[in-house]
């Protein structure tokens, strides 16, 4: 007999992935996704960037786009939830379609464009809910057609500056043309001077810090790593998050969408998006905090990005595959690699397969 997330699955990919997406945050909205029942593991407890998490795990941005549902995604098991890619003005994206499925390689492509409904509706939405525990991150970025993209990032470091748990500049991602050109380093020594001065100017208002993360590629050159680690370290950034979407298409099975345009998620974005990160671990030092992403889809990949490097992981295109019960298992699995590596907490084990990965051929 199938299990009634293998039959709900089987209904979602009735529709097309878009559709399907919808209708998982409809289903979020409703109530019908049970909360994680799941004792609280201290050893999974993390300080980061000034933020206590009471477990690593995420969901990144991409999900959540208008900060509809991040209190539900929480009752999950997420230790934190990341809403957005948050523009100053509501726009449409790409055309449809626009997110494919690779089922074979259990991974998604997608070409969004930064779609959502713009500052002021998830403003609404993310006041609504201030009261309420949990880490909510905001994940800001830049209308298509603005002028001044850099002026966009700042405007919504100012408004969500009340409502956030913290910050991430989302640079990196590949369907927003001329987007990835901010990882370049004169154009990332002036977003990040803007940014982060305006973070200042509202942290003495509010009289709170919040930190403020980098999204970055993982398509990038060694050179660009370089660039970037020189220029983060130059500034008063709290950390990286390793790593968008890629454009690469190697090793996939599934040929059936490897053709379509976009950012490839999943699965096969596992083994890069880890060694990148392990080359800015090594780049950055041990101190600038860095969350690991891509291709997380158990407590064994999860766990992995630590020794690789990372002080929190997040996940997104697995769950599509794995279904809403997968942060749970993760969190379960994780305290069980826990007891067979007899440490009292997690970070003992950051950097331990460090080597490994910065000899990783990928």
């Amino acid at each position: 007999m199938p299990d009634l997330f293998s039959l709900g699955r089987r209904g979602l990919f009735l529709f097309d992935a878009e559709t399907a997406h919808g209708l998982s945050i409809a289903a979020l909205k409703s109530g019908l996704v049970p909360a994680c029942r799941l004792n609280a593991d201290p050893r999974l407890i993390q300080t980061v960037a000034g933020i206590r998490f009471e477990n690593p795990l995420g969901m990144a941005a991409g999900y959540d786009k208008n900060a509809e549902v991040p209190d539900a995604l929480l009752a999950l098991g997420f230790g934190f939830a990341e809403v957005g890619t948050l523009t100053p003005k509501a726009q449409a994206g790409n055309p449809k379609p626009r997110i494919f499925r690779l089922e074979r390689d259990r991974a998604v492509i997608n070409r969004l464009g930064f779609n959502n409904g713009g500052h002021e509706a998830a403003l609404s939405r993310l006041a609504a809910r201030a009261s309420r525990p949990g880490i909510v991150g905001v994940n800001i970025g830049a209308n298509k057609d603005a002028t001044d993209r850099i002026a966009d990032y700042v405007a919504g470091i100012r408004r969500f500056y009340s409502v956030a748990g913290y910050f991430t500049a989302n640079i990196s991602s590949p369907n927003t043309p001329g987007l990835r050109d901010l990882q370049a380093k004169e154009s990332l020594d002036a977003l990040l001077s803007a940014v982060l001065a305006a973070r200042s100017e509202e942290a003495i208002r509010a009289g709170k810090r919040l930190p403020v993360f980098l999204k970055i590629a993982p398509d990038l050159t060694e050179e660009g790593m370089d660039d970037i680690a020189e220029v983060a370290l130059a500034h008063d950034l709290d950390g990286l998050i390793v790593s968008n979407t890629t454009l690469s298409r190697d090793g996939l099975s599934d040929r059936t969408h490897a053709a379509e345009a976009g950012g490839l998620s999943g699965a096969p974005l596992f083994d890069k998006s880890t060694a990148v990160l392990a080359r800015m671990r090594k780049r950055v030092g041990p101190n600038l905090p860095i969350i690991g992403v891509g291709g997380v889809s158990s407590a064994e990949t999860a766990l992995e990005k630590i020794r690789a490097g990372a002080d929190l992981v997040q996940l997104y295109s697995c769950m599509v595959y794995e279904g809403p019960a997968l942060p749970g298992r993760i969190l379960r699995g994780l305290s069980s690699l826990l007891d067979r590596e007899g440490v009292s907490n997690i970070r003992e084990l950051r950097d331990s397969r460090l080597d490994h990965w910065l000899a990783a051929k990928v």
